[in-house]
């Protein structure tokens, strides 16, 4: 919820690469109960030895959040994703802990969480309530480079017609307060109902978006920036455009996979604007439903194609994505990663679809969360 202090991207393009960056959000649980555990302090400060203040608190007890540097080789971006999750990892076992990364937590957990000591998150609480009270759900954030706000607006106003695409890839959430919620990320549900959140507005102009966080601010829709939790937004502390859209994936191969799909989408869409491509404004009621329809199938079911308004198999649409991303990922040298991801998810699942595999084995939660506890690092 907070500013970050330090962040992972940054505007610039490393031999014609952009940057990408992410932050990811992990919980805590006890390895024998497999309950959440509200020890977030404990371990930040242990594994801040080695990560600095690229590790820190979240919102609730129970959350670690790391953010990598900016990166132009997704090499070295997935050799520090790793890094870092193994580095969390040995500070929670050291309290004798474990860590998953999961949109939302298995089992049933106290409401409402522990919330971390601060102003804004005690300002939050009194303001919003009851909204806070679903604030252990985590995601995955990913920034890429761009020189300013105004053409990270126009960027965000081609990538939006993508959202439900990208949360269907990243599903990782089917169970809330110990039971399946019948949805594949469940997290986007949740998500969705703070006032600035889903889908960002198509923006016309830095004015209005500047005129819009002026309006919200004012009527106590948002505290500030910081709190416009639009799955797209400009980084309102770093030169990046930021996608918020992902729950919190299961392996650092998933957040890889990720990343590159994120930045060639973003490099699409500066082509597109240099050649004067106009966007696809779908209507912002198909663009809503069409994301609860990802969030609730996932990559099992269906998926909306917002440019017929019909359902076609969500696998269907991740190939058309991927088929219009090709040039931007063979530019990053991302292409043979990316598909070798896909075939990965193609074969598995996404990481809801693992977790209920997890589940069947022996209709245990307590599996689910060992397989989310063997997956951090793979």
């Amino acid at each position: 919820m907070p500013a970050a202090a330090s962040g992972p991207g940054r505007a610039g393009r490393g031999g014609g690469r952009l940057t990408v960056g992410a932050e990811e959000e992990y919980l805590l649980v006890d390895p024998v109960s497999r309950a959440l555990s509200p020890a977030a302090e404990k371990v930040v400060a242990e594994a801040g030895s080695e990560l600095g203040d690229r590790v820190t608190t979240e919102v609730t007890r129970y959350q670690v959040e790391v953010r990598t540097d900016p990166h132009t080789r997704l090499a070295d971006f997935a050799d520090q994703v790793r890094s870092m999750r193994r580095t969390v990892a040995r500070a929670a076992a050291r309290h004798g802990l474990s860590v998953i990364s999961t949109g939302t937590p298995v089992l049933a957990h106290p409401m409402p969480p522990p919330l971390t000591e601060g102003r804004r998150y005690a300002e939050s609480a009194a303001r919003f309530g009851a909204l806070d009270d679903e604030q252990s759900v985590c995601a995955s954030h990913f920034h890429v480079g761009v020189p300013d706000v105004e053409t990270a607006l126009h960027v965000s106003n081609h990538l939006r017609p993508w959202l439900p695409t990208l949360i269907a890839l990243a599903a990782n959430s089917p169970y809330w307060q110990g039971h399946d919620t019948g949805h594949a990320s469940w997290r986007t549900v949740t998500w969705a109902r703070w006032p600035a959140a889903g889908p960002p507005p198509y923006f016309a102009s830095r004015a209005h978006f500047e005129d819009l966080i002026a309006d919200l601010t004012a009527t106590g829709a948002v505290m500030d920036r910081g709190g416009l939790y639009w799955d797209i937004r400009p980084s309102h502390h770093l030169p990046t455009l930021e996608v918020r859209v992902a729950d919190a994936v299961c392996t650092a191969q998933d957040t890889l996979l990720l990343a590159a799909v994120v930045r060639a989408l973003v490099a699409t869409a500066l082509a597109d604007i240099e050649a004067g491509t106009p966007p696809f404004r779908p209507q912002p009621e198909m663009l809503r439903s069409a994301c609860w329809r990802a969030a609730h199938d996932g990559l099992a079911g269906s998926g909306v194609d917002l440019h017929t308004r019909r359902l076609v198999p969500a696998a269907l649409l991740i190939e058309h994505l991927l088929k219009r991303l090709a040039p931007a990922l063979q530019r990053h040298g991302d292409l043979d990663s990316v598909r070798t991801g896909w075939a990965r998810l193609r074969a598995d699942g996404n990481g809801a679809d693992r977790q209920r595999a997890a589940y069947r084995t022996r209709r245990s939660l307590t599996d689910v969360i060992d397989h989310l506890v063997n997956a951090l690092q793979q």
